[in-house]
């Protein structure tokens, strides 16, 4: 049944214009050279694990820290990840949170850039240096975080 929110999109033939979108699509990865993405993502990565090293010390990085382990995706531990997350997330920081503690942000420079690497930094620590997490509607589990 397909009465909750997100139950509406789930099934059915695609819109027209969403299909329409996809027809230029692949004329967007002309000329892109996936080691440069790759470069730049471990860059963003890099840069938003030293900066929230420095500014978020009760958030504790668990390994791999060596990018080519790690990927384009940050971890970081908190005990109470999951309010962390929904704070983030409703200031526009999107990532995702995994049980018990883990809050996870990934970094892809095809629309991602040093700013919003930046912003993300500085709400994340607004959040925990304000308590913003702590606010009960937070704790309230949903379907996605």
């Amino acid at each position: 049944r397909a009465g909750g929110r997100i139950g509406r999109g789930g099934g059915g033939a695609p819109h027209v214009i969403a299909m329409a979108a996809l027809e230029d699509a692949p004329g967007a990865w002309e000329g892109v050279d996936m080691r440069d993405v790759r470069r730049a993502s471990f860059a963003f990565a890099d840069l938003f694990s030293r900066e929230v090293d420095s500014r978020c010390p009760e958030l504790v990085r668990p390994p791999p820290r060596d990018g080519n382990r790690r990927g384009s995706q940050v971890s970081f531990l908190h005990p109470h990840g999951y309010q962390v997350m929904r704070a983030l997330i409703e200031r526009g920081v999107i990532g995702d949170f995994r049980a018990p503690s883990t809050i996870r942000f990934g970094f892809t420079p095809l629309y991602v850039g040093y700013k919003d690497v930046w912003q993300a930094v500085e709400v994340l620590e607004d959040i925990l240096r304000t308590g913003a997490w702590q606010e009960a509607r937070f704790a309230v589990k949903t379907a996605v975080t």
